[in-house]
């Protein structure tokens, strides 16, 4: 599990970079909603990373919880993340903006 988290921390480090660079950048996020806490997951064999979500998936309290959560990693506000597809599905396609 701890191989899992540091290839999930360096995912996100490129996402970062690409990020600075480009000026935006896209993900996949297979969300999984009413977990106890909201945290980063692990890196699927698809390429998706598997956030856990400590919000129903009900009324866009999760899609909320996971805004504002990718705001905080990315550190951008919450407006800069959008779901572009997805939003009522467990796979999400992101996309953040400086």
């Amino acid at each position: 599990m701890a191989e899992e988290a540091t290839l999930v921390i360096c995912m996100f480090d490129l996402l970062k970079d690409e990020l600075r660079q480009c000026g935006s950048v896209h993900f996949f996020v297979r969300a999984r909603p009413g977990a106890r806490k909201t945290e980063v997951m692990e890196k699927m064999d698809d390429e998706s990373i598997k956030i856990s979500v400590a919000a129903p998936p009900e009324g866009g309290k999760a899609n909320a919880a996971l805004i504002k959560f990718l705001a905080e990693e990315f550190s951008v506000p919450a407006a800069n993340v959008k779901i572009v597809s997805g939003k009522t599905a467990r796979m999400k396609l992101i996309q953040i903006s400086l």
